[in-house]
């Protein structure tokens, strides 16, 4: 296989910031009541701004996904000289298309109107952005073409609107008087998710006028046969650990009382498996596969939902015999949010951006997805 390099990056984040005090006048009230664990949960992720795709005075979606997607591509191209007509394979992963039929990737295409060409969309969770890079990767390096943009984004915001939550909450409202607090699973994520799109270029040779970061490679593996679901959407867990799905209701009124639709996560089974399998299991296996010692890595860009787990993956990291010491982490957390599958591209368009990236430079990417707990890890080299 031939060489790819990644020669460009374009960030599109909607609107201007959002901080901490201001969440619930952009997402609004649930129950017309202020949320319980906002404080808590806020402490605790360390996110001091965020963007939303909304309007803060009308309360409207400012973008779709497919246009904020195709909004970061324009970035993209506008950066680097890069004209849209050029792309032969577009590779769009999210989490939440903007409708079940069509793929988000080719509503993307739509969006941008450039020429035909090969159009893949990946689905999942954080690591959907990166199963786009990599199908990418793959096309640029086997051959098949000499370029492709890739992208991962998200517009979460809509459906964490107190509106979206109304129906279960007027279904259950006798429940309500006596525990007014909607389920934790579910208000968690209306204080940890926020809304990006990030565009990558791809291309066979590295660039001419500035540096480019070569693909080594990338690993994602899924540990969905030994764990249960933990972040959910379109169903409802069951007490015996399964999912059952929206479609899977006989009555179609109960997937709005049951809050089916509504993003959700098991909050404790987060905490018991996701760093442990990220470094214990996934990383134990690409440390050998790859023969990676910690000396040769300059740059640590970890994706992670919350500050919470910053020592945590440090610690397991340090015990596992392959330290990261924090002065080699690079991340946007607070800052820019939890973005999703954007939330790697966007720490490494900054980091691109930096000035600080020297020639021979090694940067380890991590990227976990609770979903049902699968790990990316990929390694760049500076050129």
């Amino acid at each position: 296989m031939g060489s790819a390099y990644i020669t460009g990056l374009g960030v599109f984040l909607p609107n201007n910031p959002v901080d901490n005090e201001n969440i619930e006048n952009v997402l609004g009230l649930i129950n017309s009541k202020p949320s319980r664990t906002k404080s808590r949960i806020l402490r605790n992720n360390g996110i001091k701004t965020r963007y939303y795709a909304i309007d803060p005075n009308t309360g409207k979606q400012t973008h779709t996904n497919a246009q904020l997607t195709a909004e970061a591509v324009r970035v993209l191209s506008n950066k680097f000289n890069f004209s849209l007509e050029e792309i032969e394979c577009l590779v769009c992963g999210t989490s939440g298309p903007d409708q079940l039929i069509p793929n988000h990737a080719v509503m993307v295409h739509g969006e941008l109107e450039c020429l035909p060409c090969e159009v893949i969309s990946t689905s999942g969770v954080c690591c959907s952005g990166v199963t786009a890079f990599k199908y990418g990767y793959m096309s640029v390096s086997s051959g098949l073409t000499k370029n492709a943009v890739t992208t991962g984004s998200e517009v979460v915001s809509n459906a964490l609107r107190g509106a979206y939550f109304q129906p279960e909450i007027e279904a259950k409202i006798q429940e309500l008087e006596s525990n007014p607090v909607i389920g934790f699973e579910k208000d968690f994520l209306r204080w940890m998710l926020s809304d990006a799109a990030a565009a990558v270029l791809i291309n066979d040779k590295p660039r001419q006028d500035g540096i480019s970061l070569k693909i080594e490679w990338v690993d994602i593996v899924s540990y969905a046969n030994e764990l249960e679901t933990c972040m959910y959407g379109g169903g409802v867990k069951r007490t015996d650990g399964s999912l059952q799905g929206w479609r899977d209701v006989e009555n179609p009124d109960e997937v709005w009382k049951e809050g089916y639709l509504n993003l959700k996560q098991d909050a404790k089974l987060l905490g018991q498996h996701i760093v442990d399998y990220a470094v214990n299991k996934c990383f134990s296996t690409v440390q050998a596969k790859y023969n990676l010692h910690p000396d040769e890595i300059t740059w640590f860009l970890p994706h992670y939902s919350s500050e919470y787990f910053k020592e945590p993956l440090h610690d397991a990291f340090l015990d596992f015999g392959f330290p990261i010491p924090y002065h080699k982490w690079f991340t946007n957390l607070t800052m820019k949010g939890n973005t999703g599958s954007a939330s790697i591209f966007v720490i490494l368009e900054e980091l691109m951006s930096s000035g600080k990236l020297e020639q021979g430079e090694k940067i380890l990417c991590f990227i976990p997805e609770s979903a049902r707990f699968s790990y990316a890890y990929m390694l760049l080299t500076v050129v």
